[in-house]
């Protein structure tokens, strides 16, 4: 079993997470690490902290000379924009109000956290219940991601849609695919469909208003069976929905053709199942995962993002000092994060495909580990 724990405010000195569950013997590449804290940063829509901080991984324990050693792993990413508040974020600086917040944000964790802690300060619900967190679950992400990859399991993320703008573009789990990905400023590979969500989001911004949309993970070469239907909290589609709508402005999730089928005849929905050199499906409609298991198929979700709720124009809101009508907050923001959560969930499909892995295989180290998948494939492959 992989488990991680993490903590840190979004401008305190940093985020940091324990990662217990990881064989011994994978190389760690902290570049590929790095590169997906970058591509989190970036994106067209995004706010300004992003010329601040530029997230690097730090690994405090648990790898030595390039690799896991067995032991809990420790990572650090430094917050850049600490100095500049330092003065009311420092852990026992003396008790300010400056920028204190009190006018909640409608859509946020502002006002029901507020209650529920009973603080007289909103900063101290907006700092955790930032989408900042994501960075540190993008570090443990990649790190599982790295197993996966010894496994034979390749994962791709891309924007959907945003506002209104969709395209239908059929992913492709490669290379070639991957780079157009990158490459768009949305982080669409749909190149005519990227020019109009630019558009869409420089007309929101204009407007002083946000942007949410849909973003897509496509995981390849899992192999049948991880999950499990003996028990609902083992169930792949659950575990993968649970880890998605944790993350921040994350309102629906759905695996495979979802949404869509609910509105079909059986007969135009279910994938049927042939022989040749083993089972496969004809079609993937149920995103590769049936009965709560993994079924070969490539493993496809979506996750649905809602516009951020800290827009520059605001909205109607309460003083929580005088129960007056205001006007909401309003926290240096990004117009549209949809690029950003594209990389935020396939980060957390990365971690929840190694978990099941790591219940399903076992093993102390990554060879045991590689020879139990390799094993398992064999005998899928004359079953």
């Amino acid at each position: 079993m992989i488990r991680f724990l993490d903590a840190g405010e979004s401008h305190g000195k940093a985020l940091i997470a324990i990662i217990e569950g990881l064989p011994a013997g994978l190389k760690i590449d902290s570049d590929f690490i790095n590169r997906q804290l970058l591509l989190r940063q970036s994106g067209y829509g995004r706010g300004g902290r992003q010329k601040i901080e530029k997230d690097r991984v730090e690994f405090l324990s648990g790898v030595r000379f390039g690799e896991t050693i067995g032991s809990p792993i420790a990572i650090l990413i430094k917050n850049r924009d600490f100095e500049n508040w330092r003065d009311i974020m420092e852990p026992f600086a003396e008790k300010s109000r400056q920028r204190r917040v009190n006018r909640p944000r409608p859509g946020h964790a502002d006002l029901t956290g507020y209650l529920k802690y009973d603080r007289d300060d909103i900063r101290d619900i907006l700092e955790r219940s930032s989408a900042r967190e994501t960075a540190i679950r993008v570090a443990v992400g990649s790190i599982c991601e790295l197993l996966l990859k010894e496994l034979g399991v390749r994962i791709i993320s891309f924007v959907r849609s945003i506002g209104k703008i969709k395209t239908e573009i059929k992913p492709e789990v490669n290379d070639e695919f991957e780079r157009k990905i990158i490459d768009s400023l949305v982080f669409c590979p749909d190149k005519k469909v990227e020019d109009l969500m630019i558009a869409e989001i420089e007309e929101a911004k204009k407007e002083g208003d946000t942007l949410g949309g849909v973003v897509e993970v496509v995981a390849s070469g899992v192999v049948a069976g991880v999950g499990s239907y003996v028990q609902w909290d083992r169930r792949l589609d659950a575990r993968v929905s649970f880890s998605l709508m944790s993350i921040q402005a994350v309102k629906a999730v759905e695996i495979g053709d979802g949404f869509e089928n609910a509105y079909k005849f059986g007969s135009q929905v279910h994938d049927e199942i042939v022989y040749d050199s083993g089972y496969k499906r004809v079609s993937n409609r149920a995103g590769g995962i049936e009965g709560g298991m993994s079924n070969g198929e490539d493993i496809v979700v979506r996750a649905y993002m809602k516009p951020i709720p800290t827009l520059r124009k605001g909205l109607k809101s309460v003083n929580i000092d005088t129960h007056e009508e205001d006007i909401s907050a309003f926290e240096r923001s990004d117009v549209t994060a949809v690029p950003s959560l594209s990389i935020v969930a396939r980060s957390v499909v990365a971690f929840e495909l190694a978990n099941l892995y790591a219940e399903k295989f076992g093993g102390d180290t990554l060879k045991e580990l590689k020879e139990r998948v390799e094993a398992y494939k064999k005998y899928l492959s004359v079953k």
